[in-house]
């Protein structure tokens, strides 16, 4: 009777809905964006019922989307609540990004009731083919797990899915039928634990000797950092080993700020040619290169150009090539530690260069305002702590920048999608109130989502936001199309916005055209939200980003295409070029 009496002290009746919101709770969610719809407002209601996580409404599924990865990134995990179809349809490109950017999101899709599905009844947002599958199916290719939840798996999948998103550093889908979220079923009183399986003891040794006899053999060992070692959460195990081993580390582009940039060891990004020579000769004649996480692309790798080294050792989440051989059941944070406390310190190493800072001038504050004036002054304006966005554009200037310690720099580097980083503004802004946050964005990614701002507006937040006017699409003119008109936007009164957004704001907005103008808005105390509108030229961008699009062009259009064509391509200029 005891053991009985004890196990059925392990389970309790409740309502699904409330089960799944628990477990979010549980898994370091505090808050939830989205829209509402009619398929999800049993668990939107069942949310405010309960008072314990926050609902973000958003203005559209796509910010949701965007919101949720950029909570994540700051907060560990994410999530988002649209309606079935159009809602999750509209989610899909966000949620696609978190997958090339490896950033556990879960979206809940608020579907059609399951008698609806049993009797193959008819319902709105679907295809009307009695075909209630094509979500699932499309979500398959961008996450790493699908469910729908019924009564009789709602424990178990809603757990996994969880679970695997934090696991896998990945999104995953959940359709949640809006019949289901007021049924009472059995559910385990025990919490959910965020954690992973424990290694094969055997394989974790065998793998820590390895790596450990490899690194502590080389003459030059060197680490390259992606964004993974920020995911798996083992950026500062990587430099407590570098330390002990005085190793250099470099980055990827992509992982900007996992590593801080004033650790003695840290020399700069690698990106083939692209790099400075110090950093591309650090990591390509290294002896003993230990790669985590790198998946490499043209943007990360110089157009190519990288080439590492052949004996190079792959670090991942949940596995080791080291040589021929491949480790699994291993977890990198177990093997990062086996590894420090098993390779010899070192004293004396041959010191590498380390990554200098941008240089400083004095601009002439009544001088127009320039890219180069621009990025300087930002430069200057940067400090520790400070959270850091960038969008496709010019701004991708920030990637240049030496950041001061403890930055978080959130980008979307692989997936590249326009406006990403306004909503994962919102997001991180809500996962994160305390910390600084600036937003530099170019005019045409606003324009994709701008309509956030009044979210982050209704919310009180206080982020700095740098929006460069120039006209239109930079990168793009550096492809092809420099003066062409489908190169253009329509032209905003951008800092007028935040009035028009929300009429009794406090924000401070300011027109700059000038460096003088510019310096006198980064003046401005940050007791409120601050919106800067720069105005620059649309041929005037840094020459690093025109040498990238001018080569992407080639990457992407082959000899025969139209880039070669007299003024079609916006390039640097020849004082540039040299420089």
């Amino acid at each position: 009777m005891a053991s009985n009496q004890n196990t059925i002290n392990l389970t309790q009746r409740m309502k699904i809905g409330d089960f799944l919101l628990r477990r979010l709770e549980e898994a370091g969610i505090r808050h939830l964006f989205g829209l509402p719809g009619d398929y999800n407002l049993t668990l939107l209601q069942q949310l405010y019922d309960a008072g314990k996580l926050t609902w973000v409404g958003t203005t559209g599924e796509l910010t949701a989307s965007y919101a949720a990865d950029g909570y994540a990134r700051l907060n560990g995990l994410g999530a988002l609540l649209v309606t079935n179809g159009v809602g999750a349809l509209s989610a899909l490109n966000g949620v696609a990004g978190s997958c090339a950017e490896h950033v556990p999101v879960i979206c809940i899709s608020g579907s059609i009731p399951l008698r609806s599905i049993d009797r193959g009844l008819g319902m709105h947002h679907t295809m009307a083919d009695g075909d209630f599958d094509h979500f699932l199916h499309a979500y398959s290719h961008v996450t790493a797990a699908q469910a729908r939840i019924t009564p009789r798996n709602a424990v178990a999948e809603i757990d996994r899915l969880i679970l695997t998103a934090w696991r896998e550093k990945l999104p995953v889908y959940m359709e949640f039928p809006s019949d289901i979220a007021y049924l009472d079923i059995e559910v385990p009183t025990t919490p959910l634990v965020l954690a992973d399986p424990p290694s094969d003891p055997e394989r974790l040794r065998s793998c820590i000797a390895a790596l450990a006899e490899q690194l502590s053999a080389a003459k030059s060992p060197a680490i390259l950092v992606d964004a993974d070692a920020d995911r798996f959460g083992v950026a500062a195990t990587l430099m407590k080993l570098a330390e002990k081993m005085q190793a250099p580390v470099a980055v990827i582009n992509a992982a900007k700020g996992v590593i801080d940039e004033s650790f003695a060891q840290y020399v700069g990004i690698y990106g083939g040619k692209a790099s400075e020579p110090g950093v591309r000769e650090t990591i390509e004649n290294s002896d003993c290169l230990l790669a985590v996480g790198y998946r490499p692309i043209e943007v990360t790798t110089g157009d190519f150009t990288a080439s590492l080294p052949a004996n190079t050792i792959h670090a991942r989440g949940h596995s080791i090539d080291v040589g021929d051989d491949n480790y699994q059941a291993v977890t990198l944070k177990e093997v990062l530690h086996g590894v420090i406390d098993t390779v010899p310190q070192v004293n004396k190493r041959t010191p590498r260069a380390v990554a200098a800072a941008a240089p400083s001038t004095h601009a002439d504050h009544s001088a127009k305002l320039t890219q180069a004036i621009y990025w300087q002054a930002i430069q200057g304006y940067l400090r520790p702590g400070d959270v850091l966005y960038v969008d496709n554009g010019t701004s991708f200037s920030l990637l240049g920048l030496k950041l001061p310690p403890n930055c978080t720099f959130i980008g979307s580097i692989n997936w590249g999608s326009i406006g990403y980083s306004v909503g994962a503004l919102l997001g991180a802004l809500t996962a994160a109130p305390g910390r600084r946050h600036l937003l530099l964005i170019g005019d045409g990614s606003f324009q994709v989502t701008a309509q956030e701002l009044s979210t982050i507006l209704r919310h009180n937040h206080k982020p700095v936001i740098s929006l460069i006017n120039n006209g239109g699409y930079t990168i793009e003119r550096g492809y092809i199309g420099k003066t062409e008109a489908y190169n253009d936007i329509a032209n905003w009164s951008y800092a007028e916005l935040p009035k028009v957004l929300r009429p009794d704001t406090t924000a401070r907005s300011f027109v700059v055209k000038t460096g003088g103008d510019l310096q006198k808005a980064l003046s401005a105390p940050n007791d409120r939200l601050i919106f800067i509108e720069s105005m620059m030229d649309s041929c005037d961008a840094p020459a690093p980003i025109l040498r990238s699009s001018n080569l992407g062009a080639e990457l992407d259009y082959g000899p025969t295409g139209p880039q070669h064509r007299e003024g079609l391509q916006l390039r640097p200029s020849t004082m540039e070029t040299r420089m």
